[in-house]
Order: C-alpha cells, then structure tokens, then sequence
C-alpha cells in the first residue's frame, strides 16, 4: 500500500450528488453518461448539473433506479474525455457480491453538494 500525506488528502474534494439523468453511451458494455446536481447554480440562477461518466452499466439494466440516488463523487478530478463524453468527476463504490458495485451514501438524504469532512 502506497501512502498519501494528509495534505495530500485534504486536496480531495468529495460530495454527495443526487443523480438527476442517465443515458447509456453509444457503442459500450460499461459506460453511463449521468447528469448530477452538486447544488450548484449558473450565472442566471439555474440548478447546473455536471456530467460524469461512470462504468456501471452492465449492473443497471434499468437506469431509472439511479434517478434522484444520492452518491458520493469526487469532484476537482481534471476533465476527462471518455468515449467522446466529457467526464467532470468520479462516483465512488464497492465492490460488492460479485462485483457489482456498491454505493457509498449517507445514512439520510443531505442536500446535493454536502462536502464530506
């Protein structure tokens, strides 16, 4: 195991995000492409969502069970283009039993964006 200092951790910023859309990216076993509310708003005062995408796919047939759970995310990850999608963050899981994964949230719902400390 390779350790990280704390100031090193400290640099993380992870928060709950409540899945607001998902769509399968074309072309892929794995892939989803999920529009996620941080509480964040744009200049005009609209709820803005961020686009991550996140392979766990092949465990959700059904992506509408997703709409409106509350997952952690990291979320000053730098932009990543995956498949053509811009990714702006990181769900973050378990594996569970056999592999699929397994969300890591809060005991209650928290309003989108609660920082984890």
């Amino acid at each position: 195991m390779e350790y990280v200092s704390y100031e090193e951790f400290k640099k993380m910023d992870i928060r709950v995000g409540t899945i607001k859309e998902v769509e399968a990216v074309p072309e892929t076993d794995k892939l989803l492409c999920c529009q996620i509310d941080f509480g964040e708003m744009d200049e005009e005062g609209n709820k803005k969502l961020r686009q991550i995408v996140s392979g766990i796919k092949e465990y959700y047939p059904d992506v509408s069970v997703l709409i409106n759970k509350q997952v952690l995310y990291i979320v000053n990850l730098e932009p990543r283009k995956i498949k053509g999608f811009e990714s702006n963050g990181m769900l973050m899981a378990v594996d569970g039993k056999e592999g699929k994964p397994v969300f890591l949230i809060s005991e209650e719902e928290v309003s989108s964006g609660a920082k984890v400390r």
